[in-house]
């Protein structure tokens, strides 16, 4: 069935299918924190707003890290070496919080994650725009794909392990699979053939940032931004709050917080590639209205339940809304640039993410720490509203 969604054989889907294994691996990486910060927070004693904090520092660094990684991958051209390096630096960083002894010492470790998270991001995505032009949103719903296998596996394995060991312990020994996914990558995959001297033609620094002050004033790339940007504000809070709400109020156990994430990530394995096939079909609009009008109303509705199996049915169902966007958002992207600035638009695209999430940890962990974690949850439902209204402002004509 992929073969024929594709167009191509076996052969030539395997690049698509590594670079989403390794997506995969930098999810692996956040997706472990997440689970291991209810736990950190009860033996460090930190309140919401400090656990918040936490991972605003992480967007934090995400956002500056984005700022010069598109650049680096469009004027390098070596895509497939920045992949590697952002999961092996990323799993040095995991592997370091289990050293933590206290909540100063997981500073670094949580920035180091946050730059190499999206130093990943115009490396690959640049990367499989390149490779496969014709089917550009099924082969970046594979690159999801991935990213939502790394979110499943990481809560469940976490989760067990959390049973027998420490929360440190825990973080060194899901980092060491990382480091095979890297080697991985550098040995199989081939950089995209670029002549030297065309690439430095094509992209000196002049040229560059002219291309940079194109990107800008790109009205429907900077529209795209800003709804992505609310959307992410939605989908980061909710892996940040889901967790302390499952702990904290639910008293979930160890095991059922890593299967209520798992359920949360599994929609998209499904919803991803079907989402990025149709919107090669009928466009990126259409898809990416019908998951934000759902959205919102199932935010809303995690308020209205208290007990655990029916909470992790709609959180299955939001996760089915919300994770088959990514693809589409992506490709939409690519759409509207040239290929030579391709990782800089990628760049763009998760520095804005990373811009407008920046308040929600530290913003919703005050918020929590007042009136409660449910109140988050109405915040998130609101921010899902602004970037459904956003997206449906924006032209309807891929450019």
């Amino acid at each position: 069935m992929l073969e024929r969604m594709m167009g191509t054989g076996w052969k030539r889907q395997g690049p698509a299918m590594l670079v989403g294994a390794g997506h995969g691996a930098t999810h692996w990486i956040i997706a472990t924190f997440y689970v291991l910060l209810p736990f950190i927070s009860k033996e460090l004693d930190l309140s919401y707003t400090q656990a918040g904090g936490i991972i605003s520092l992480f967007h934090g660094a995400s956002f500056i890290a984005n700022i010069g990684s598109g650049a680096v991958v469009d004027i390098s051209g070596r895509r497939v070496l920045v992949q590697a390096a952002a999961i092996s630096i990323g799993a040095v960083s995991l592997a370091a919080i289990g050293f933590a002894e206290n909540a100063l010492w997981l500073l670094a470790p949580v920035i180091v994650m946050g730059i190499t998270n999206n130093l990943w991001h115009p490396a690959a995505i640049s990367y499989l725009s390149r490779k496969y032009p014709d089917r550009r949103g099924l082969a970046l719903s594979i690159h999801t794909l991935g990213a939502s296998f790394g979110d499943i596996i990481a809560p469940l394995i976490a989760g067990s392990l959390l049973l027998t060991m420490s929360w440190q312990n825990t973080a060194m020994l899901n980092a060491i699979p990382l480091f095979v996914v890297a080697a991985i990558l550098l040995t199989s995959l081939q950089e995209i053939e670029i002549p030297s001297k065309k690439h430095h033609e094509t992209v000196p620094k002049l040229s560059y940032l002219s291309g940079v002050t194109t990107l800008l004033r790109n009205r429907p790339l900077m529209g795209l931004c800003v709804m992505s940007g609310f959307r992410a504000m939605t989908q980061n809070g909710l892996l940040l709050f889901l967790p302390l709400y499952l702990v904290g109020t639910l008293e979930a156990s160890p095991f059922m917080l890593g299967v209520a994430l798992m359920v949360f990530q599994v929609g998209g394995i499904f919803a991803g590639p079907m989402a990025g096939a149709w919107s090669d079909r009928i466009g990126r609009q259409p898809v990416i209205l019908a998951g934000l009008i759902a959205t919102p109303i199932l935010v809303f509705g995690l308020t209205f339940i208290d007990t655990m199996i029916p909470f992790i049915v709609l959180v299955a169902l939001l996760g089915f809304a919300l994770f088959s966007l990514r693809p589409v958002i992506h490709s939409w992207v690519m759409d509207l640039v040239d290929d030579d600035m391709s990782g800089t638009a990628i760049s763009l695209l998760f520095s804005s993410q990373s811009a407008f999430t920046f308040a929600v940890p530290i913003v919703g962990g005050m918020i929590a720490d007042a009136w409660g974690l449910k109140v988050v949850f109405y915040l998130l439902t609101l921010t899902t509203i602004i970037a459904t209204i956003i997206a449906a402002c924006l032209p309807k004509r891929q450019l």
